[in-house]
């Protein structure tokens, strides 16, 4: 089974306004300590995971018949040790390759034009508001025989909305978002694998400091996504609780890194999880949007 981490993440100052033409790349390592509850439908109740993490992300914005945008992918790599009860007897197996590929599309309509350079550093935001739409494509590593994939076999779609308050030294976000699933018809030897939208609500209150740099804390809340087996409708019903630390730190003119902590707190099924990650940022701006500085 494709261990789900749906719903759990929390990405402080993803509706921030950015000129148009600017360039990011961005490398990360995490490590999480995460356990599973399962449906009772399988020989294994629950997952003990051990999980390292790699991924590369870009990001760029643009203009979006004149509001601020942006779109990003991000390529995960998974490599993780998973442990559990089965028969009466500990088993563990390894599992790694690379996870499915996300992809997303994000517009400000409220309080946000798209800006050049020039114009953005004039530019004092006030209240933000925006949606985003993140697709994930089934290109990660799966396996039918296998209870545990690192990819999910099947599209997903998260629409979010967002909005933004800025008070001097604070940013306070907030976000409603939902995952839409999509079906698996191949999961475990030739089942049918289908799950119920899965809701999020999400809060930030960052802190922005001298030298660009920032840190912020976060809570969000996760609830639905019951599975149906084979249109069996299972007792799967998520219902976890997230809390993040984050630090940003600018070592450069153009690059950044950023450390993180996040914990889950599971309520129903779903995971209880604790992760530790740290990035590295680099930007640039398009070589036409430069020459308006000059």
């Amino acid at each position: 089974m494709w261990i789900q981490m749906e719903g759990q993440e929390l990405e402080p100052r993803s509706i921030t306004n950015l000129p148009v033409g600017s360039n990011f790349v961005v490398g990360g390592y995490g490590f999480s300590r995460i356990n599973t509850l399962l449906d009772s439908a399988f020989p294994i109740k629950e997952i003990d995971s051990r999980v390292h993490t790699v991924a590369g992300a870009y990001v760029r914005s643009i203009n979006f018949f004149g509001l601020s945008s942006k779109i990003d992918i991000i390529v995960p790599y998974f490599a993780g040790h998973y442990e559990g009860e089965y028969q009466g007897r500990e088993i563990g197996i390894n599992r790694s390759g690379f996870g499915d590929i996300r992809m997303r599309f994000s517009f400000n309509f409220v309080g946000s034009k798209a800006m050049d350079a020039s114009e953005y550093q004039k530019y004092s935001p006030d209240f933000v508001s925006g949606l985003s739409v993140q697709v994930i494509a089934p290109t990660g590593f799966y396996d039918s025989q296998y209870l545990i994939n690192i990819g999910s076999n099947r599209w997903v779609i998260k629409p979010q909305w967002g909005v933004a308050k800025n008070y001097e030294k604070w940013i306070l976000e907030g976000y409603l978002g939902v995952w839409l699933f999509g079906e698996n018809n191949h999961f475990l030897e030739g089942n049918s694998l289908e799950q119920e939208p899965l809701f999020t609500i999400k809060g930030h209150a960052i802190r922005t400091m001298k030298s660009n740099r920032w840190m912020s804390f976060s809570a969000g809340y996760a609830v639905g996504g019951n599975t149906k087996i084979n249109g069996t409708l299972r007792e799967t019903q998520i219902s976890t609780l997230r809390l993040a630390f984050m630090y940003a730190l600018p070592i450069s003119k153009a690059g950044s890194l950023k450390f993180s902590a996040i914990s889950g707190i599971r309520f129903q099924k779903g995971s209880d999880y604790n992760s530790l990650a740290v990035a590295y940022q680099y930007k640039w701006l398009d070589k036409k949007e430069m020459l308006k500085l000059k």
